[in-house]
């Protein structure tokens, strides 16, 4: 079974709409997009985390598909990421397009989540998401993400599309890695670990000053 995992920018208030450029998503009026790059240095290891897509295959919603497909295929060839995201194979979802024009993309058929889990059933490398906001979600909310690759910029944004919403599916995650990037940048790896489990604090045993007390109570002479 290939796992499937996804990996995103986030805003301390988990905003991830637009990290790359003020013309990368400006629906809804988004207009701070390019928030990443003040906060970029040389620890921040792309390829560990799968923003590159290295010997991994990609799967992507419509939206990132098409700022990706609109920008890396006229980078120079021996760009690192031009050349990894150029060459790996691509799974798009999409209800409205009919044509990719990108090299080795296909369109996932019908149901996305039933592609998705027939996918991960078949044999090949691990699959990548990049972004792909609203993909994240129906998937999530299937069970369907295996590894979460989150880096949190330590800004605010206060507006904008969202890493979760309501509709996520409540799940527990185990932390595999956390680093942190010398302009503040916490880069994590989670995966999943069952189900979340309520519960409330254990009542503390009270000492006899308490017992005292609550007699008092109970005889009116408080």
């Amino acid at each position: 079974m290939r796992r499937l995992i996804a990996s995103t920018f986030a805003s301390l208030d988990g905003v991830m709409q637009a990290p790359g450029g003020p013309e990368e998503d400006p629906t809804h009026g988004f207009s701070l997009g390019g928030w990443v790059f003040d906060y970029w240095d040389d620890s921040m290891d792309i390829s560990a985390a799968g923003f590159d897509g290295k010997d991994r295959e990609l799967v992507l919603g419509r939206r990132t598909y098409q700022i990706f497909e609109a920008y890396w295929p006229y980078q120079p060839e021996d760009h690192p990421i031009a050349r990894t995201l150029n060459a790996a194979k691509k799974h798009v979802a999409s209800r409205t397009l009919t044509a990719l024009h990108w090299n080795n993309s296909t369109l996932l058929q019908g149901d996305v989540v039933a592609a998705i889990r027939a996918l991960k059933a078949t044999p090949g490398p691990d699959l990548q998401m990049i972004g792909s906001r609203d993909l994240i979600q129906t998937l999530q909310a299937a069970s369907l993400i295996d590894e979460y690759n989150v880096w949190t910029f330590p800004l605010v944004l206060g507006r904008g599309k969202c890493l979760f919403s309501e509709t996520a599916r409540p799940s527990a995650l185990r932390l595999v890695q956390s680093l942190v990037s010398t302009t503040g940048v916490v880069m994590t790896t989670y995966v999943l670990a069952g189900d979340v489990h309520p519960e409330a604090f254990p009542k503390e045993e009270p000492n006899e000053k308490e017992l005292a007390r609550r007699k008092l109570m109970a005889d009116g002479a408080w």
